[in-house]
Formats: structure tokens, C-alpha cells, sequence
């Protein structure tokens, strides 16, 4: 066995669904090792490496056995590395095997035979099936947790989820691994900031703290792969993280960005860390009776409790009161003090709070792989003289350069000159390329044929002739149309169907309108624009929080409550004003209908959204 490993960590972003390209890049990783010295003995690559992971039914098109990947992978290797060297690579990707397909991680050695030789292959044990996570509905279960031997030592996988269960960590370090690889695809979440010194959203910190408990506990080297790159508005965070047997971090990568890791660990570090630690030693000892624990609580009756009983000495007192416990007396003068509050001060949702400088890199990495993924280089946004359309608008100037973002104002006849002039303010700011389409004559040409339209109508009508404008517009410059609704006019259902919303990219749509004032002071955005009433400028007069009848501040909080599961009672018993709260929760729950795409009839075994099922990006 070898008294250091050499390790390597390769993050980057997958071509959704291209296996072909996966290998290429897997290759150029190969090529660029093969330059280093020392050359890495083990290489670990993120979960669903080959294809990406939001494939939902596209698993079925895209699984391969373990040896099919381990002949790819070795052909791959022999043709980037020059001479002999052999090296252990962790890949994870969607398996088929026994007819059966999973979410799995194969662990082959490369250069030591032709095709590869197979040291292993982990099959994701649990399944996240919740919130943005759909696996057991494409994938199957793996049912168990091994380690391995591998020439340098011992080792195990666990692919993402399997770490956030402790047990997992456990049953590989009893097995005997040395090194648990971590493989995960896990999407960015967390915008507020934070006190710690860890860069990147808060499930950054998260995932470390859950590699180093791993770490910590049991006495092993982690070693962390995770993706990057955005698949339908998810973006996969990096920080792919090495991590000694203290629980220390040895090495980290970047938040959201391509990169490769290489360290020289000392396996001698085990030997000191657990004679410092036995925590694993402890556990060997004690597993017997904590299995015999485990076997009684899996039965159908509960234990009774044991316990000794008082000595037969203070039997005599038993029922009688204590000491100074007459009902009514007074504290004692020493008593200890009692601090009370009504709930948890963390009990609470996660904060309103963005980082913004961290968001706008989040956003604007959004944009450049979304719009590389649909072959667009150009923008065209309906610029309105708003807050939210000058937040898309600076984003996309980031992105892609000024010169590839097309402003178009399009004004009905009853606008406020305000609008016209706010927008002029973003084009002169960004030097983007401008255009200035009146929607007038459309619009009443219309109308002429409806004398009776009320101003609601009349809204819905110009809202859709803008829709139609930018679309042809696209077609026109060649250019991708970006969205620009607010998480909070979205979940009021503040929009025209099948018109604000229509744009397939928007990079604000999971902001508070609060949030987006926040970003858009980061960004520069004129004051003017900042600091004016919200409008949706349809008719003369008019303001977002008029129509709302509460202001975006106290909207945007109850929201926040409302989303992260609170019931209004909650809300009240912490203060919250009870018609506030239901006037937000009837706009909420009486406009789902708007957020979601048309009912279609389901009449055969295939329909599409529902046994069809093909993320947009794939």
C-alpha cells in the first residue's frame, strides 16, 4: 500500500444529453493530468457526469452498462495520456444493469488492461423524490454500501444524497474505506448573506459542513465532486471540496466555474487522526449492542423502560411536598434567571436578504448557458422604463456584451411619458442598441371591435400585442427574448397569460420585487427608476401597490412566510396583520392556474408532461 495518494477533482459542466461530448471533455481532463507531476492515482468526477442530471425521462435514452463506460472511458484514456500510468477514475452516470436503470458511480482503473478493469460500481441508495427532485420516478434504488480495494488503498462512494444520511458514512468507514468519494449534482440554493467565510450560495456551506462531520466522525479522507453549469434555471454549485480525516479542509474549488483539483494526501494523517480520535474505534466496540438496539426498535412492541428505583431511605418522603415548594412561595434569591420568548427567534424563513454581488455572477453565468444552449448570442427585451425590464436588461449587457441587447420600448398612446424617458436612461447607461415601436394602432385597431372593454381587457390586449412585437422581433434580430417578471408579480398572478410570462429565459423570476430593488442599486440602475412607484403603466395613474391594495415590502415577508410552509395562524401569532395575510393568500392560491401550462385531456399512455417527459434543455 502507498503512503500518499495523489488525487484529483474534475468540475465541470455537462452538454445535457450528449454523451459523445462528456467523453470528449472526460478526454481533455485525461490530457491535462497526463502534463502533471506527480500524475494523479485517482481522478473523481461529479454525479451523472455523461449526461447531466435534470434528464427526467430521458434516463431511458441515455443509461449504459458499466462495462460499455468502462471501454469508452480506457479508449478515452489510451488516446490523451502518453506512455504507461495507470489511474483510478470515479464517474458517475445513469446505469443500465439487469434491465434495471439507477443512478450510479463506476470506479474502473484505467491503463492497466484493455478496457478497463472495473473495481466497482455504487448505485445510489436514496432517492431525493421531493421539492425540485424527481429521481424515484426515473431511477431505481441500490441497496447497499461497500468500500473497495483499490492499489493505493481503501476506499467507498457515496453518490450525493447517500452523504446527507450520517449512517452512510458509517457503514462505508466500518467496511474500511480510507477515502469516501462523494459524488453530487447539487443545485445552488441560498442568496442571502452570511457570517461565514465560505464563498458561494448557503448550500455551499452546507454540503461542506456535511462532507467534514463525514470526515470528522469516522476518521477518513473525503473528497467531494460536484457539477456546475445551469439545467433549466438549476445551477449546480462546484466548490468541490478535499477533506482531511479532522474534518479539515485541504482543498476547495470554485463556486459555479470549470476546474480541476489536485492534491497529495498523506494517508499517515489516518493513523494520527484516529489516535487522537477513536471515535471509529468506539464505534467498532460498541456496534453490537447498538445493532441489538436497532433489531428491538424494528419490532412491533416497545420495550419497557428500566430504571432503579429510590433507595428505600427516601421512599418514606415519596408524595410528600419538597422543601419550600408551599404553593404561592417566593422564589428563592439565588433562583436561576428566565429569559421567555414567544417563538424561536430561528425559527423563521430563510432571509429576504441577497448577497448581491453573488447573485449578479449567479445570473449572469444563468444567461451565458442558457443562451449557449439554445445556439442564441443576442437578447431582445421589452424595455419598459421599469425596474425589473432595466435589472434583465444591465444582466444581459454583463452576459453578452452591450452590443448584443436589443431594447424595444413599445408605448401605447395613454403611456407616461416617464416610461419612455426612464428607458431612454438604461439605453444611454448600457450603450445597448435601441428600438421605439408605438403598439397604438394595433392595439385600437383591435379594439375599434370592442367598444365595451374594460380597462382589464384593454391591459390584456396591450400586454399581448407587446408579446407579439418582441417575438417577431426575435425572429427578426435572431435574438433570444429574456423575461423579466418578478417572483412577486408572478405569485400574485399580476400578469397577462400567456404574455408577460412567454419569454423562455428570465433571469429575475425567482426574485422578490424587494430583491430586485437590491440587485438593481448592486448594478447601477438610475435612481429614478430605484426609487419611482412600481407600475404596470396601462392606465394613467397607476401603481403595482395600488392594484394590490399592500405594498411590495409587507407582501414580499408574508410570501416569504407562506412559502416556507407557515399556516396564517402562525403568521398572526407572530404579529402579522390577518387581512394583510388574506388578502396575499387569495392572490396566491386563486392564480396557480396562471403559473402552470395548459390541461390537456389524457387519453392514451404516453402524454407528453406526464409519461413523456423531456426537460426543455435536453
Amino acid at each position: 500500500m502507498s503512503t500518499t495518494l495523489t488525487v484529483a477533482v474534475a468540475q465541470f459542466a455537462p452538454v445535457k444529453g450528449d454523451i459523445a461530448a462528456n467523453l470528449d471533455r472526460i478526454q481533455g481532463v485525461f490530457a491535462q493530468l497526463d502534463a502533471l507531476e506527480p500524475r494523479p492515482q485517482l481522478l473523481v468526477f461529479p454525479e451523472t457526469t455523461t449526461t447531466g442530471y435534470f434528464v427526467e425521462g430521458g434516463v431511458r435514452d441515455l443509461a449504459m452498462t458499466a462495462g460499455a463506460l468502462a471501454e469508452a472511458l480506457d479508449e478515452r484514456y489510451r488516446q490523451a495520456v502518453r506512455g504507461a500510468h495507470v489511474i483510478d477514475v470515479v464517474v458517475g452516470f445513469y446505469e443500465r444493469w439487469r434491465n434495471t436503470l439507477y443512478n450510479s458511480a463506476l470506479v474502473v482503473r484505467l491503463g492497466a488492461s484493455p478496457g478497463g478493469e472495473v473495481l466497482h460500481v455504487h448505485r445510489k441508495n436514496f432517492l431525493p423524490t421531493y421539492g425540485m427532485f424527481d429521481e424515484e420516478r426515473f431511477v431505481e434504488r441500490g441497496h447497499d454500501i461497500r468500500a473497495f480495494d483499490a492499489g493505493w488503498g481503501r476506499a467507498a462512494v457515496l453518490v450525493c444524497e447517500d452523504a446527507w444520511h450520517s449512517l452512510s458514512g458509517t457503514v462505508a468507514a466500518l467496511d474500511g474505506a480510507q477515502v469516501v468519494m462523494v459524488i453530487a449534482a447539487a443545485p445552488a440554493r441560498g442568496a442571502w448573506p452570511r457570517d461565514d467565510a465560505i464563498p458561494g450560495p448557503a448550500t455551499v456551506a452546507r454540503w461542506e459542513r456535511l462532507v467534514r462531520d463525514i470526515a470528522e466522525e469516522h476518521g477518513v479522507f473525503v473528497v467531494l465532486a460536484n457539477l456546475v453549469g445551469s439545467e433549466g434555471g438549476k445551477t449546480f454549485q462546484g466548490s468541490s471540496t478535499i477533506v482531511g480525516p479532522r474534518g479539515d479542509v485541504r482543498m476547495r474549488a470554485p463556486v459555479f466555474d470549470d476546474a480541476v483539483l489536485t492534491l497529495t494526501l498523506d494517508l499517515a494523517d489516518l493513523d494520527r487522526a484516529r489516535a487522537d480520535t477513536p471515535m471509529l474505534a468506539d464505534l467498532r466496540t460498541a456496534l453490537p449492542f447498538l445493532s441489538k438496539g436497532l433489531d428491538e426498535a424494528d419490532g412491533r412492541d416497545r420495550l419497557p423502560v428500566r430504571w432503579d428505583e429510590a433507595p428505600m431511605a427516601s421512599r418514606a418522603t415519596e408524595g410528600a411536598p419538597a422543601r419550600g415548594a408551599r404553593k404561592g412561595a417566593k422564589p428563592p434569591a439565588d433562583a436561576l434567571p428566565v429569559v421567555t420568548l414567544p417563538f424561536d427567534e430561528h425559527g423563521t424563513p430563510s432571509s429576504l436578504s441577497i448577497d448581491p454581488a453573488m447573485v449578479e455572477g449567479w445570473l449572469v453565468r444563468f444567461l451565458r448557458m442558457e443562451f449557449a444552449r439554445r445556439g442564441f448570442q443576442n437578447a431582445v427585451i421589452g424595455l419598459s422604463g421599469g425596474v425589473d425590464s432595466a435589472v434583465t436588461a444591465f444582466l444581459c449587457a454583463k452576459a453578452f456584451g452591450a452590443e448584443h441587447v436589443h431594447a424595444i420600448r413599445m408605448p401605447y398612446r395613454t403611456s407616461s411619458a416617464d416610461s419612455l424617458a426612464h428607458a431612454q436612461l438604461v439605453i444611454d447607461a448600457l450603450g445597448i442598441p435601441a428600438r421605439t415601436i408605438d403598439i397604438s394602432a394595433a392595439v385600437d385597431g383591435y379594439l375599434a371591435a370592442e367598444p365595451d372593454a374594460d380597462a382589464a381587457r384593454r391591459g390584456n390586449v396591450m400586454a399581448r400585442t407587446r408579446m407579439i412585437v418582441l417575438f417577431d422581433q426575435s425572429a427578426k434580430l435572431r435574438a433570444l427574448p429574456v423575461g423579466t417578471g418578478n417572483k412577486t408579480e408572478r405569485l400574485f398572478g399580476y400578469f397577462t397569460w400567456h404574455a408577460d410570462d412567454s419569454p423562455p429565459v428570465n433571469p429575475v423570476g425567482d426574485l422578490y420585487k424587494t430583491q430586485v430593488w437590491a440587485l438593481a442599486r448592486h448594478l447601477g440602475v438610475p435612481d429614478a427608476i430605484v426609487h419611482k412607484p412600481a407600475s404596470a403603466d396601462l392606465i394613467k395613474g397607476q401603481t403595482d401597490e395600488g392594484d394590490f391594495g399592500i405594498s411590495y415590502a409587507k407582501a414580499d415577508v408574508i410570501l416569504n412566510w407562506l412559502l416556507h410552509g407557515y399556516e396564517p395562524a402562525a403568521l398572526v401569532a407572530r404579529g402579522f396583520d390577518a387581512g394583510e395575510i388574506a388578502l396575499v393568500r387569495k392572490r396566491l392560491e386563486g392564480t396557480h392556474w396562471k403559473r402552470r401550462l395548459p390541461a390537456n385531456a389524457m387519453v392514451s399512455p404516453t402524454a407528453i408532461g406526464e409519461a413523456y417527459l423531456r426537460p426543455v434543455d435536453y
